[in-house]
């Protein structure tokens, strides 16, 4: 594997909504590379020959070898919007620095690299990375989706004795969010058994079947994940931590099909109040969606961030992370609805401060018909006032209820001590009414 500094150009392309932490500040660096080198091939077909590929990785780690945790948190980018984005990064990136983890970005996807449609209903990147920028990702080259697995453990792998050579590298954490987490969805039934490069897994938004093998020269058909029969994970040695939405559970991505009890080797967690996509991942950008209702202010993120603090410990042999409900299903199998409370937020599964002491109802299925991406972003509904009266005698009482919520969320495992200030701040005593 040979990796080579990218420079020239407009800079690294990688759509974010959000900054994110102040990297130079935190004495982090950024640094993108090309990553060439030639790896086997598998089609549902069957082999396909080794092929060349260069693809890109942006590497965000601490500049002093000392800081540095041991951890290496490689994501697959994920392409649905037809160009590489990084939206795990932008849930855990506050965990990601103040434990010295490094990050690593990896253009995996054909689509990411070339361009092509776009599956969340914006607009193509049919021109890829060399038709943003020649100058800077000319030599850019995926041979197909039917390398993008090899290609991922390839390019992760040689992370050790390349750009992090200087580093006492430890381990090695998988992470994708939507589309990435079905393409490691089937990365860890079918190649972390015969790969054993990475030391534990975040699949963060799955649906109920994995992505498929693709084929040479083009993009695997993202359809499948969808159609395709339940996938459950085996035990493959290496710990695997599933966070499922509310969308996920339900909704055309119906993980419920795929549910399995936890084990040593795998825990679930769905997040009530939750959405596929949410606040945190479009930021200021929200009106530019276009979404009847604004969109899902959940606090997925801060479980998030608790998950992978648990998957780091677990992946060094420590205690599994805790056992979380599954959120509360009624109604026949073949078209369950979720059970809801008082106020209409959905009962059981992890539970956050803001679904515990409510003054919104935080949705992650829409059931008016909007565009893909706002099915994906899910709802934020105001509780009537007379209701919020009926539940908090005043605005003090609310505040003493929500931070009786956040230490039991702390205490349950599912929030970081460290996010006690942020989701504590999180809450919202102004849709009080004024006399309470």
């Amino acid at each position: 594997m040979e990796f080579t500094e990218l420079t020239g150009g407009g800079g690294h392309s990688l759509v974010s909504a959000t900054p994110g932490p102040d990297l130079a500040a935190l004495g982090y660096t950024e640094v993108e590379y090309a990553a060439g080198g030639t790896v086997a091939g598998l089609t549902p077909d069957g082999p396909a020959p080794p092929a060349d590929f260069t693809t890109r990785v942006l590497l965000r780690r601490p500049a002093d070898p000392a800081a540095f945790s041991g951890t290496v948190v490689v994501e697959w980018l994920n392409v649905s919007s037809g160009a590489d984005a990084a939206p795990e990064y932008t849930y855990l990136a506050d965990e990601i620095v103040r434990a010295g983890h490094a990050w690593a970005g990896v253009s995996a996807q054909y689509t990411g690299v070339e361009g092509g449609e776009a599956a969340v209903g914006l607009a193509d990147a049919a021109g890829g990375l060399a038709a943003k920028d020649a100058e800077r990702y000319g030599a850019m080259h995926h041979p197909g989706d039917a390398y993008c697995f090899d290609m991922f453990a390839a390019v992760a792998a040689g992370l050790r004795d390349g750009p992090l050579a200087d580093l006492a590298v430890a381990r090695l954490l998988a992470v994708g969010e939507s589309q990435s987490a079905m393409a490691l969805t089937t990365y860890v039934r079918s190649f972390a058994p015969v790969h054993h490069v990475f030391d534990g897994f975040l699949i963060h938004s799955r649906s109920v079947a994995g992505l498929p093998l693709g084929q040479v020269g083009a993009p695997a058909d993202l359809d499948r994940a969808f159609d395709d029969p339940p996938a459950t994970f085996p035990d493959v040695g290496t710990p695997v931590l599933v966070v499922q939405t509310e969308t996920d559970v339900l909704t055309n991505f119906r993980s419920y099909l795929a549910r399995q009890p936890d084990t040593d080797a795998v825990r679930i967690w769905e997040v009530a109040g939750t959405s596929h996509a949410d606040l945190a991942q479009i930021g200021p950008f929200e009106e530019i969606l276009g979404c009847p209702t604004p969109v899902n202010r959940g606090q997925q993120r801060f479980v998030l961030r608790a998950g992978l603090r648990h998957l780091d410990a677990w992946s060094r042999g420590g205690t599994p992370p805790p056992v979380a409900q599954p959120l509360e299903l009624v109604g026949p199998d073949d078209e369950p609805r979720y059970a809801h409370d008082g106020v209409g937020n959905v009962r059981g599964g992890v539970r956050t401060p803001c679904v515990d002491v409510p003054t919104q109802v935080l949705s992650g299925v829409v059931d008016e018909p909007v565009s893909r991406i706002c099915a994906l972003f899910g709802t934020t509904t105001a509780v009537p006032d007379d209701e919020l009266a009926g539940l908090y005698p005043s605005r003090e009482a609310y505040l003493t209820m929500y931070a009786d919520a956040v230490e039991r969320a702390i205490a349950d495992g599912f929030v970081l001590a460290d996010d006690r200030a942020q989701i504590l701040a999180d809450a919202n005593p102004g849709a009080l009414p004024c006399e309470s």
